[in-house]
């Protein structure tokens, strides 16, 4: 069943629209993250599913019921769904226990759970202001929850987070889908927040959604190059260089799929083998170390791409033989 559903919805701005004929839906427990440059309409979106901004078009409809935008009713905001800004603010000089305890009407073992899932047990005692930034968010995440909300919208959650923080917010929040059974949308810039926690990734361009899949398909088949630009490093077989490319049978075959089109490849999906005929030849000339995997920038016939590697003994100037799986070719 179709837990949010959006139709046709436009929002305008000044002189133009920000939001242009946005189409979607979401069942229940359905994970959705918004992906997009700043600027595309991602948070004007949330807001709007909110409740707190007024569409120009469409309609937005929550448990199959209308999304009442603040012109058309007194207090902005709708019933049922929970919306954490980027710029949230908790009350100066309480302790934690007494922000979450104003108009707290849960009992004290429903209260328990919540403040458990949202890790933040051992901080009820402190004062705001003695709370890091991963601290406050996850206080103000469990201050949303206590209304019971079935719709958690979050905008940009891993902003300003170290790692450490950064991760534990990463299992507050699967934790409130898996344990609270609550919807969650999110919207982040950073692909590693979207791309292992999604079921659906809706990509946003100039107020309108450009692709909407899954993570795997908007991470390998993405619609255009702006597309694959938002979910890491890429390489673009363009036209001048097919000829150098084809030499290597999977390319060879693809070229005449792809027509007058680039074709598309990750940093990972290139592989270094042995010489053979079915390799090209090229020349390191970069290095970077990530860890358990390295980027190495290797020039062939002058073309330069980029090629995700283990940890192998390369050195800047050594020569390497590249193949690349068939699977692994898209064109944009």
């Amino acid at each position: 069943m179709t837990f949010l559903k959006a139709t046709d919805i436009r929002k305008k701005g000044e002189g133009d629209f920000l939001l242009s004929k946005i189409n979607f839906s979401q069942r229940r427990l359905e994970k959705i993250a918004i992906a997009g440059e700043t600027g595309a309409g991602k948070s004007t979106l949330l807001k709007l599913i909110a409740g707190l901004l007024q569409p120009d078009g469409g309609e937005i409809l929550f448990e199959k019921q209308r999304i009442i935008g603040p012109e058309d009713q007194l207090v902005a905001g709708q019933p049922g769904i929970a919306y954490l800004s980027q710029h949230f603010e908790l009350q100066k000089f309480l302790r934690v226990e007494q922000v979450l305890t104003y108009s707290n009407t849960l009992s004290d073992e429903e209260a328990d759970t919540l403040y458990e899932v949202c890790q933040i047990s051992h901080l009820l005692k402190r004062r705001t202001d003695q709370v890091s930034g991963g601290e406050k968010q996850r206080i103000a995440i469990c201050r949303l929850l206590i209304s019971c909300p079935r719709l958690l919208l979050l905008d940009e959650p891993f902003s300003h987070l170290d790692m450490v923080h950064k991760n534990t917010l990463k299992a507050v929040i699967r934790d409130i889908g898996e344990k609270l059974k609550i919807t969650c949308i999110l919207v982040s810039h950073d692909p590693l927040d979207t791309l292992s926690w999604a079921d659906k990734i809706l990509v946003m361009r100039d107020g309108q959604i450009i692709q909407k899949g899954k993570p795997q398909t908007i991470y390998k088949n993405p619609v255009n190059e702006y597309a694959g630009g938002l979910f890491g490093k890429y390489n673009l077989i363009g036209q001048e260089t097919f000829r150098t490319f084809s030499k290597l049978r999977a390319v060879k075959k693809f070229i005449g799929e792809a027509g007058s089109k680039s074709i598309f490849v990750r940093p990972e999906h290139f592989k270094l083998v042995k010489k053979s005929s079915n390799a090209l030849r090229g020349k390191v000339v970069k290095i970077e170390f990530f860890g358990g995997y390295c980027e190495l920038d290797v020039v062939v016939s002058k073309i330069p791409i980029t090629i995700k590697a283990g940890t192998a003994d390369i050195q800047n100037g050594d020569t390497v033989y590249i193949s690349i799986a068939p699977d692994a070719l898209w064109y944009v």
